[in-house]
């Protein structure tokens, strides 16, 4: 029986698949991919710098020897990185039994991906949109495959989503912006697993967030927004632990497509994972429907669904 807090303990044996692991350098994307190699599963670290994605997985080898990783380039700001490195995950004929979606930015300043969009919603969004499309097909010849996307509690933060205008705005707001990326995760999840569900896909979509972790990307926000670090450092947790929301929905022999994962602890803040609710508007089915249209638009990539 499982036990009541659900730990990395609760993983089963991973050996024989494999997992991709988009921000595996650093943070809460180390700290899922050091857990899944130490459970066995074959890890790509897919990273923007494939130095620090080198010096990354140097740590997770010497954390476990026998573990089997490699890095790929991706940068998830350019749609032709993003099929760079989708062409050579696809050149190797194993499947793909685990994509997560991990990567991210926040509160950057006013900013645009070579594709012209805005920099946040580009990377966060519309780069994992692309990547996850492009390798669907390899997931799909996973059975039970899975596909977690990392949000965040700001995806209830000045949040509401004009698809017309996903781009960018003129009155660029940085909160806003970064609100709004992970609420397009949340969208982007609960219509995926409709549409996987329709086709009679064992491949399953879930969502996770860490609650308040301290890692770079609080670290590196900007210097006026820093003092909520001091602020909540109290109730920050690490990496490891904010991983764990992740892990569960990525390897719970229970979880299943369509859920949520966050802490449990008051606030969504720290704990142990549980599924939990994410805001009204992430549900709105519509919005889901138009942000999905308006990605394929945006990203030119259409999902064989």
């Amino acid at each position: 029986m499982a036990r009541s807090k659900w730990t990395t303990a609760e993983m089963p044996d991973l050996s024989g698949r494999t997992a991709i692991v988009t921000g595996a350098n650093t943070g809460l994307g180390l700290a899922t991919a050091d857990a899944l190699a130490a459970h066995g599963a074959r890890v790509i670290l897919a990273v923007r710098n494939t130095d620090k994605g080198d010096a990354a997985a140097s740590t997770i080898r010497s954390d476990h020897p026998d573990a089997d990783v490699t890095v790929q380039a991706l940068d998830l700001s350019d749609l032709a990185s993003v099929r760079a490195a989708a062409d050579a995950l696809l050149a190797d004929e194993r499947g793909i039994d685990l994509l997560v979606n991990n990567a991210g930015v926040m509160y950057t300043p006013e900013s645009t991906t070579v594709d012209g969009f805005e920099l946040q919603m580009g990377t966060n969004h519309l780069g994992h949109f692309a990547l996850t499309g492009l390798l669907l097909p390899r997931l799909l010849d996973a059975p039970n495959s899975r596909i977690v996307t990392v949000s965040s509690v700001g995806h209830k933060i000045r949040s509401k989503i004009d698809v017309d205008t996903l781009a960018g705005t003129d009155d660029y707001d940085r909160v806003a912006a970064y609100g709004r990326s992970k609420l397009a995760n949340l969208l982007f999840t609960y219509e995926l697993q409709r549409r996987l569900a329709a086709a009679g896909a064992t491949t399953a979509a879930l969502a996770a967030h860490p609650g308040l972790s301290d890692t770079e990307l609080i670290r590196n926000s900007p210097k006026f927004l820093q003092w909520g670090e001091f602020l909540f450092r109290p109730i920050m947790q690490s990496a490891e632990r904010g991983a764990l929301p992740t892990l569960r929905a990525a390897t719970d022999p229970t979880a299943r497509g369509g859920q949520y994962y966050g802490p449990d602890g008051i606030g969504e803040a720290r704990g142990n994972p549980k599924i939990v609710e994410s805001s009204s508007r992430s549900h709105d089915a519509d919005l889901q429907r138009a942000l999905w249209e308006k990605s394929v638009e945006m990203t030119g990539i259409d999902y064989p669904l």
